[in-house]
């Protein structure tokens, strides 16, 4: 058995810190909203690049979209890892041990060196893999050209998940949305210069892209590590003190919790990149209404997703100081706020679909007909999934927050590849529903894992998850 991490734990050790659902609302939504908008500006960063590489030819949008499609997995697996910092910083803040938030956040910082260090190398080797999977060669070299460059802004994109935990464990989401915001706006100028050779800059095209991320990422790690130097409620954590001391208990917790976090985001990513794939087994217009639904399901995932990140805080929080009524409080009040929203997006797929997929494709262009009513068909399908889909997230992070990641992870991969996408492909090509099937698929994928993660949350304490708050 391995010995605790923070603060000795005990049954009611310490007074809830809000009495009330309303305290409770109030808080979680107040560490929620700044996250929710945080996790839209960062899209906007790979929104933002994907229209300036738009601006240079469909051919170099082509590569581009290629490379950043390789890229993200890599990258999202990090930040799940890197991710467990926030889990256990909330815990410790939870249980007041100042010492182990300190050593926590360092030991962040470790396993994001480590993982990017592991990570490049593997990144680097995108020629042999897309040849080996039979990319356009052409497409390939100039996809590789970006890669050689972006592949380094694992260090500090991963290194920045560390900071933001921290931040996000004492509520300090708002800097967290303004440095994000930043980031966008620097990304934007940076890409304008370098990829089309203003300001007596060379035209770098591709390669300006990739050092204009490389850069941001960068620009956003020095804005927080300098936020948490100089502000007085962080500096007293001395995060950067004795940086390369070693704490091996808590670089390993940190990879033992994060590690099935990785793979769970890995393992929903790679059932979507999978639809996709089944989609391009069928037409292109499948694949373009494909497209049009799985982007405004992401946008409105971004809101229980912030709800989530707030669930693992305020119930790490609880955790960490003894207070089951506060687990419980925080746990179904990020439930609510989550599925409640993704309950408004449900009626408006459901009644106004044909009105926003036309903010995509022009219905009035006869070409463009059988791929409205297809991406209008799946938004149908998305709205059904919807709560499903927020009651699955704000469950996993709820987890998360009570150090619970292995055993969901489990679950996660069994719904995803043993139900999700067995149901798309039998729906889809056996039984002969194509798009309709393949969406169909993931929503029982979701459902399933969303039914067991609740359901194990509504049983911690039955299924041990409590067990250290015994006396």
């Amino acid at each position: 058995m391995t010995k605790p991490l923070t603060a000795p734990l005990r049954a009611g050790a310490a007074p809830a810190e809000f009495r009330s659902w309303g305290d409770e609302l109030r808080a979680t939504f107040a560490l929620a909203w700044p996250l929710v908008i945080a996790q839209l500006a960062q899209n906007a960063l790979t929104v933002t690049d994907v229209i300036m590489m738009g601006w240079l030819g469909p051919y170099q949008l082509a590569s581009g979209t290629l490379a950043t499609t390789f890229l993200m997995p890599f990258l999202v697996g990090g930040i799940g890892v890197v991710g467990a910092v926030a889990p256990l910083a909330a815990q410790a803040r939870g249980g007041r041990n100042i010492k182990a938030i300190r050593r926590v956040v360092r030991q962040g910082f470790w396993a994001a060196l480590t993982l990017a260090a592991l990570l490049v190398p593997l990144v680097l080797q995108i020629r042999p893999i897309f040849g080996w999977l039979g990319q356009d060669p052409q497409a390939t070299i100039l996809a590789e050209q970006y890669i050689q460059i972006a592949a380094w802004m694992l260090f500090p994109g991963l290194a920045i998940i560390s900071l933001r935990s921290l931040l996000s464990a004492f509520d300090a989401t708002r800097v967290i949305l303004v440095i994000t915001i930043g980031g966008v706006i620097v990304n934007g100028i940076a890409n304008y210069i370098l990829m089309f050779g203003h300001f007596g800059f060379p035209r770098l095209e591709l390669r300006g892209a990739a050092i204009a991320t490389v850069l941001t990422n960068i620009a956003m790690l020095a804005l927080f590590a300098g936020y948490v130097v100089t502000n007085p409620r962080f500096r007293r954590f001395h995060v950067f003190i004795r940086f390369w001391k070693p704490d091996w208990p808590r670089y390993r917790e940190i990879f033992r919790i994060g590690t099935p976090i990785g793979l769970t985001v890995l393992a929903e990513v790679g059932l979507f990149t999978a639809a996709a794939l089944l989609m391009g087994r069928i037409g292109t217009d499948e694949v373009a209404a494909h497209a049009i639904a799985l982007q405004l399901s992401s946008l409105a995932f971004m809101v229980p997703l912030g709800m989530g990140i707030a669930a693992t805080v305020r119930v790490g929080m609880a955790y960490g100081r003894g207070d089951r009524d506060g687990i419980h409080k925080a746990g179904w009040t990020a439930f609510a706020l989550g599925t409640g929203f993704m309950g408004l997006s449900c009626i408006l797929f459901l009644t106004a679909g044909p009105i926003i997929v036309a903010l995509f494709l022009d219905p009035s262009v006869p070409a463009n007909a059988n791929a409205v009513a297809l991406a209008a068909t799946f938004l149908v399908i998305a709205g059904l999934f919807q709560i499903a889909d927020g009651a699955q997230v704000v469950a996993a992070h709820a987890l998360r927050g009570l150090s619970d990641t292995k055993v969901p992870m489990m679950f996660a991969i069994f719904g995803y590849w043993a139900v999700g996408l067995p149901t798309s492909y039998i729906l889809g090509f056996v039984v002969g529903w194509r798009g309709v099937g393949i969406w169909l698929g993931l929503a029982a994928g979701l459902t399933f894992v969303a039914i067991i993660l609740v359901a194990r949350f509504a049983l911690r304490e039955r299924l041990g998850l409590l067990r250290r708050l015994a006396s």
